[in-house]
């Protein structure tokens, strides 16, 4: 019994962390893609590469950019409107895509 309820909370935290990248897309259609571009790729090279980074990695950054462990004024900024669930979602997002893979350019 102990080894189920182990394995169900293991389960759940797993699920959690992983975020839905479609749901991630929305978000990041709202908060991210004014810099960032919906591809990741950055609107020019003075902003950082998202695809293809590793979802943890995003994920931790943003925390620690809304906890003012990381400090950037501008990302603290829009860190902060974004809950536990959000972060995933968008880490998961950007980190699904690859870098250039996006040809049609006027979303970005």
């Amino acid at each position: 019994m102990k080894n189920i309820i182990l394995l169900s909370l293991l389960l759940v935290g797993t699920y959690a962390i992983a975020g839905d990248a479609e749901l991630g897309k929305a978000k990041a259609e709202q908060v991210c893609k004014t810099c960032h571009g919906m591809d990741g790729m950055g609107i020019d090279n003075t902003y950082p590469k998202l695809a293809g980074q590793y979802a943890d990695y995003m994920a931790q950054a943003l925390k620690d950019y809304r906890s003012g462990a990381r400090k950037n004024a501008i990302m603290a900024g829009f860190s902060a409107t974004l809950t536990d669930e959000d972060i995933a979602n968008v880490a998961a997002y950007y980190s699904t895509l690859q870098e250039n893979s996006l040809t049609d350019l006027t979303i970005k």
